[in-house]
């Protein structure tokens, strides 16, 4: 993940709607940072073989080439009704929406997506690049879905991982910026057997057991509470499923944080269960987190 002050927020276009919403949302978030704003179309046609320019007698703005430079153009010129003093810049690039994604993570602060693209079948709540960048990437990928809200806390989900830890830095810094609150929720589920061999206590106490969770999630806000006393948190404690407490709570936030990774996550896995589930359901625009590069787990 890059830590280079002058890098770029970075938003995917494709010439759908749902990308001109990515580029709304991607220049109020550079505008917010302070950063530059960076509009990249992938251009996957080369690839193919297929012919790029006009038809033979056909006019010269023609073809796929002048087409996806339109998108690109466009693009930039709806940042800059936006953010008018946002430096925005637009580039084409050769290849396909994931690699190109990918390459441009390493360089970038922030990667904004819309949830599904023009390739996107209808049938799919999420578009395939969106999955794979937000399970890849090496900074922070944030997916536009959900009605956007200028109001309502930052949501973060938390389980006491490394991952989460920087999922709640995140979330503390948006909101921040956002001059709003965080909603910090740690979800846990009654005791149940994860194999062979693993023993369970006949009785446990619930409000013993609600409590320990209580102490994971307010050791965890503390130190970010700390760092920035202009936020008003909110710990949430519940007893259930992490990924529906998430999507539940999404309806009333203006951005939904989470690691792409928790604890007990399988490691071939694209993304976590929770993360998944929280990306295909979520009601509001979602970021997605993974490790920094040099704690290894890229």
């Amino acid at each position: 993940m890059t830590i280079r002050s002058g890098a770029p927020v970075v938003v995917g276009v494709d010439g759908s709607a749902t990308a001109l919403d990515a580029v709304r949302f991607a220049a109020r978030e550079a505008a917010l940072r302070h950063r530059p704003l960076r509009v990249v179309h992938a251009f996957i046609w080369p690839l193919l073989g297929q012919p790029l320019g006009p038809a033979s007698g056909g006019p010269p703005d023609a073809g796929l080439r002048p087409q996806a430079e339109r998108y690109v153009t466009d693009a930039v010129a709806e940042a800059g009704k936006i953010a008018p003093d946002l430096a925005v810049t637009g580039e084409l690039i050769d290849g396909a929406p994931t690699p190109v994604l990918l390459r441009e993570s390493r360089d970038a602060a922030l990667i904004v997506l819309g949830n599904r693209g023009l390739g996107g079948f209808g049938g799919l709540l999420i578009g395939s690049s969106a999955v794979q960048v937000s399970a890849r990437a090496d900074c922070p990928v944030l997916v536009v879905k959900g009605e956007p809200r200028a109001d309502g806390p930052v949501l973060v989900g938390v389980d006491g991982s490394a991952l989460s830890t920087e999922a709640i830095g995140f979330a503390f810094e948006e909101a921040s910026l956002r001059g709003t609150s965080v909603v910090a929720v740690h979800a846990w589920l009654t005791p149940t057997s994860l194999g062979p061999g693993d023993m369970l206590p006949l009785v446990y106490d619930v409000d013993a057991v609600a409590a320990e969770e209580q102490r994971v999630l307010a050791e965890a806000v503390a130190g970010w509470a700390e760092k920035y006393p202009d936020v008003p948190v909110r710990q949430l404690v519940a007893h259930g499923s992490a990924a529906r407490v998430l999507v539940e709570q999404s309806a009333t936030a203006q951005l939904t944080v989470v690691g792409a990774h928790g604890r007990g996550a399988f490691t071939g896995l694209l993304l976590g269960s929770v993360s998944h589930a929280v990306l295909h359901h979520s009601h509001s625009p979602l970021a997605i987190l993974r490790h920094h590069k040099e704690d290894g787990n890229s």
